[in-house]
């Protein structure tokens, strides 16, 4: 521990002096003009964080688990040697230290942990993989009796509800069963962190975390249907009225209300500022919404939109905005939207199944008089920012979970198909798909914790989340396709469970803010860039 502590603190130093290298590029430049370099950056801040909070779970264990050390040690060279040769913001986009003008202290950074990398941690790798194999895995322990009750209650009714029927829903592209989301709701999914006073449990956006990993592990879909209940739930808590509270809170913590976010429009993306539907009071105070939505989840089976409209067209951009509480009678298979002045097309997907994505149209779709959040408007925007923190954690243990169900698909794979007349778990080549997979699975899920407990302190943690997002949403994707790839041929065919875990794996790194603005957010927040 005590060298990989040393090794954390010369990282450190290699992440103070990138981002005094990029604040001094932006002095002279909109950070818009220094894209990769500062989006380099955040993928150098992020790594060297996941390393923190790999250590901090590490050196918490105290020894327990002999295989956490080997997850560590494997976690900081691989770290490192990014840090040093090149760091993958992508598929084809490599941020090299030249990129930064950080030559220099790429080599003071090498050259202290030179033992490190000049090791040969094939042998480690292979040791891994056998425990994987064996059946052993590392520490997941919370510290907390109660924290691991809940863990152990949520992976016993995902064992038993989801894994078995997960890849038999998406096939059928089946919205998750009625009784599924009763008995989810009986465990308290939907009202998780809202307050006790209010029907929820009152718990913290860690347990969230434990929450949506377990549930996500069985299948994507059963970890986001929580998410509109934690967006709507906080919104509703942080900036609606009291009678709004009182209404809508209880409901959607006991799972009565199902609620969908209704924000994103087609052409905008990720820019709100431009968001064109309206909202306007007729003349008996009811709001008459009128527009266009896109890409909105579960809009159907759902009782209640929180959506995002313009009701002050004078105002520019952002202020003009505000939050409405929709409510909206639910749809069936054979009529899915059956609101007057409200229709909607399903987008079909390649993954993410279980809820459904809809394409929305508003023809003078009629809202309560009482319908705007917190009574003001123009509060939209920030009232939606606030909720991003939690929003981004959230995916970020969606991903962890996604990456754990792969790296367990690979693993069974690899240990029940024989080649060459052994298993090919026995491959290096393979155990060490199994052993990195390993390891991007716990810095993942550390440093999602990690954000989690921040954001629990009170404090802002919209970087944190941003690096809890971008690096949980990379461990899915490339835990996936290693996965598939252990498969082999069979991995492409759509009756193998990783063929679904890649295509749910993919869209991790573009919704709740695609990669690239994650990265725009965690360069700007630790170096004051200007757009």
């Amino acid at each position: 521990m005590t060298d990989l502590r040393q090794i954390l603190i010369a990282a450190l130093a290699y992440r103070g002096a990138a981002q005094a290298a990029l604040k001094e590029r932006l002095a002279a430049k909109p950070i818009d003009g220094e894209q990769r370099a500062a989006h380099g950056f955040a993928w150098v801040a992020t790594t060297v964080a996941a390393m923190e909070a790999t250590l901090e779970w590490l050196e918490a264990g105290n020894d327990a688990n002999q295989l956490d050390a080997k997850i560590a040690t494997l976690a900081f060279a691989e770290g490192v040697g990014q840090l040093t040769g090149g760091l993958p913001m992508g598929q084809n986009e490599i941020f090299r230290p030249a990129d930064l003008g950080l030559g220099d202290a790429a080599r003071t950074l090498a050259n202290a942990c030179a033992n490190l990398l000049d090791a040969d941690h094939a042998a480690t790798r292979a040791e891994v993989a056998a425990a994987l194999a064996a059946g052993q895995w590392p520490s997941e322990t919370l510290h907390d009796a109660d924290l691991d009750t809940i863990r152990y209650q949520y992976r016993r009714f995902t064992d038993a509800e989801i894994i078995p029927n997960a890849h038999r829903w998406h096939l059928a592209n089946d919205l998750i069963p009625d009784a599924t989301v009763q008995a989810m709701a009986d465990l308290g999914t939907f009202g998780v962190c809202i307050a006790e006073k209010h029907g929820g449990l009152g718990l913290s956006k860690l347990v969230m975390c434990i929450v949506t990993e377990e549930l996500s592990r069985g299948w994507i879909g059963a970890g986001s249907l929580g998410t509109r209940s934690e967006i709507a739930g906080e919104l509703i808590a942080m900036g609606g009225t009291v009678e709004q509270k009182a209404e809508w809170l209880p409901k959607i913590a006991s799972g009565e209300i199902l609620p969908t976010a209704v924000f994103t429009e087609p052409d905008v993306g990720s820019d709100l500022g431009a968001l064109q539907t309206r909202a306007r009071r007729d003349e008996g105070g009811t709001w008459v919404i009128d527009g266009a939505k896109t890409w909105i989840t579960h809009a159907a089976r759902s009782d209640l939109m929180t959506l995002l409209a313009r009701t002050l067209p004078d105002a520019k951009g952002y202020a003009g905005l505000s939050m409405l509480l929709v409510p909206k009678p639910r749809g069936s298979e054979n009529n899915p939207f059956p609101a007057p002045g409200m229709s909607g097309s399903e987008i079909e997907v390649l993954g993410y199944r279980g809820m459904r994505e809809y394409a929305l149209q508003f023809d003078a779709m009629a809202a309560p008089a009482d319908a705007l959040l917190g009574g003001e408007e123009g509060q939209g925007f920030k009232q939606l920012m606030r909720t991003f923190e939690g929003a981004r954690i959230q995916t970020a243990a969606r991903a962890v979970g996604v990456a754990r169900r792969a790296l367990e698909l690979g693993l069974d794979y690899a240990v029940n198909r024989k080649q060459f007349g052994k298993a090919i778990v026995h491959f290096p080549r393979v155990a060490d798909k199994l052993a990195m997979s390993l390891v991007d699975f716990v810095t993942a899920r550390e440093l999602s914790y990690a954000a989690a407990r921040a954001k629990d302190s009170g404090k802002r943690c919209d970087i944190e989340a941003g690096m809890a997002k971008l690096l949980a949403a990379r461990a899915a994707w490339s835990n996936a396709d290693a996965g598939l790839q252990i498969h082999g041929g069979n991995g492409y065919a759509l009756e193998y469970e990783i063929s679904r875990v890649l295509c749910d794996a993919r869209i991790l790194n573009i919704f709740e803010g695609a990669a690239e603005i994650q990265a725009q957010v965690i360069a700007r927040g630790l170096t004051g860039g200007r757009n």
